[in-house]
């Protein structure tokens, strides 16, 4: 893949994250993982992914939900810790699955069905849960989207929390891999991941993380669920099916 088609990949999933607040990183990481080597991949959709989480509750900011952020920080930091601890490099085909699973499991058993990230609990678990994801599958969303299914706010502030938290975790998934790429498992350098290519994804980013809430501003509360409910599932499946094919084929 051209570095042209990957900076037009990243501009579109930017703005379909704009406007579900999810599923873009998700698309983008299975594209990267394709054609570049893992740290790479890892550190490029980092980027990327901060830069465009980070605009959007830039643009949305006055929305957050700040009591939130303390617990998840919590449960984050104790996933980087563990990583850390033992120099895990995943292959991602198992994640895939369990990610692709949760939000299908988070409908249909009972137990899941009362979570609501402005709970400590559920959202240190969150920060735990979704930053161990993004470190070892690169993209957390169907997950992500599990801890919100109770969370009864309007979308925007849906939108701006969960973009705030993602900016946090891509950050730390930017810097477990670079500590990852140079001191555990060197890779050969590619020469498709060049500064030009990392400075133009982030500048696409926050384009498109600015065409997208402003199509979010097209929604009301009510077609916002009825929309991301559906494509959370169907991304869900997809990535479920993707980690299946992968595991079998190793």
């Amino acid at each position: 893949m051209t570095a042209t088609a990957i900076l037009v990949t990243v501009l579109v999933t930017a703005v379909i994250s704009g406007v579900l607040g999810m599923a873009g990183g998700l698309i983008l990481m299975a594209v990267l993982a394709s054609v570049l080597p893992v740290s790479g991949a890892m550190i490029l959709h980092g980027a990327v992914q901060a830069t465009s989480n980070g605009s959007r509750f830039l643009f949305l900011r006055d929305r957050m939900l700040w009591s939130v952020l303390p617990w998840y920080a919590a449960g984050a930091s104790l996933a980087v810790l563990m990583f850390v601890a033992i120099a895990f490099v995943p292959d991602p085909a198992l994640v895939l699955i369990l990610v692709g699973s949760f939000p299908w499991l988070a409908r249909l058993l009972p137990v899941l069905r009362g979570l609501d990230v402005r709970d400590r609990r559920t959202a240190t678990l969150c920060g735990l849960t979704v930053t161990a994801a993004q470190l070892l599958a690169g993209a957390s969303g169907p997950l992500l989207d599990a801890f919100y299914l109770e969370t009864t706010v309007d979308r925007r502030t849906i939108v701006a929390t969960k973009a705030f938290t993602q900016t946090v975790g891509h950050l730390l998934k930017i810097g477990y891999y670079a500590w990852v790429s140079r001191s555990v498992l060197p890779e050969s350098p590619d020469g498709r991941l060049s500064p030009w290519l990392i400075a133009g994804g982030m500048i696409l980013a926050v384009a498109g993380a600015r065409i997208g809430t402003r199509l979010l501003d097209r929604f009301d509360d009510r077609q916002f669920r009825r929309v991301t409910g559906p494509v959370i599932l169907a991304l869900g499946a997809v990535c479920a099916a993707k980690g299946a094919r992968d595991l079998l084929a190793t």
